[in-house]
């Protein structure tokens, strides 16, 4: 399996990053690392508050919904 992903940032983006780097004493890698370690983690927190947990199965119908086309 090949990592090779093409990432483009905007100027001002490249910029901002290396004044935190220079500010916080990290190189910019181990600051993208981290910010998107955050957003993993903050958009799963979101797909769970929408019953969306891609581990768990959990359905995302509603009571009526899951048992409108349900024949007993």
């Amino acid at each position: 399996m090949e990592n090779n992903i093409k990432i483009e940032l905007t100027t001002q983006i490249v910029e901002e990053l290396q004044a935190y780097s220079e500010m916080l004493q990290k190189s910019p890698s181990r600051i993208i690392v981290e910010a998107l370690e955050l957003y993993f983690e903050n958009e799963q927190e979101k797909m769970q508050a929408q019953n969306l947990d891609m581990d768990n199965g959990m359905s995302n119908l509603d009571y009526n919904e899951f048992w409108d086309d349900v024949e007993i």
